[in-house]
């Protein structure tokens, strides 16, 4: 099968999300596919395979999704557009780092993180103003942060919990919008 977009992602529970959020953004017409990985350095050694793999038409398109954690942003995002020049494709490959990790997204919509768990309605949305939710990006670990709020948080199960409740608009996260508008991008300038 020939696939118009390509994402290859960085770990399952990304996967978790995209299922629930890409067909809320990508027309029916669009073939696409969401590949994970076990980490980094799967993903990377990956890459280039996949490119090579995929070539079915000029237009098809990769999006490589991949938290920051502790790496430089723009030196990671580098890197990875390096492996993909290797591979031979530079054009038609969007990069998108997560500031710092998938939780960031979760705690930038916490009224999505409520309904998921059966909160009591706005229990955790009305902490949403306070300043480390306004930005959660800034976060250095949002990962123990959301397990503070909802002490049965495990990453990678519970990211389908949370993925179906997140809104494409009122998630206060930076680096959830910029993949938002840059998919919506895609679509706009897709052949």
């Amino acid at each position: 099968m020939s696939y118009d977009l390509i994402f290859l992602l960085e770990e399952p529970s990304m996967k978790n999300v995209l299922d629930q959020l890409l067909p809320k953004i990508i027309p029916d017409e669009i073939n696409y596919i969401c590949i994970p990985h076990q980490g980094k350095q799967d993903l990377c050694k990956s890459i280039p395979n996949k490119i090579k793999a995929f070539q079915y038409s000029p237009d098809t398109r990769f999006i490589i999704v991949h938290d920051q954690n502790s790496h430089d942003c723009k030196k990671l995002k580098s890197e990875l557009l390096e492996i993909c020049q290797t591979a031979g494709k530079s054009n038609n490959v969007m990069i998108r780092i997560i500031c710092h990790e998938l939780e960031s997204w979760f705690l930038g919509n916490l009224a999505a993180v409520e309904k998921a768990y059966n909160m009591k309605p706005n229990s955790l949305s009305k902490q949403q103003s306070k300043k480390k939710y306004r930005n959660p990006d800034q976060l250095n670990s949002a990962k123990q942060e959301l397990k503070r709020l909802v002490n049965e948080y495990y990453p990678g199960i519970h990211s389908k919990k949370i993925a179906p409740y997140l809104s494409l608009t009122d998630n206060t996260s930076h680096s959830f919008q910029v993949f938002i508008k840059g998919i919506k991008h895609l679509l706009s300038v897709s052949p």
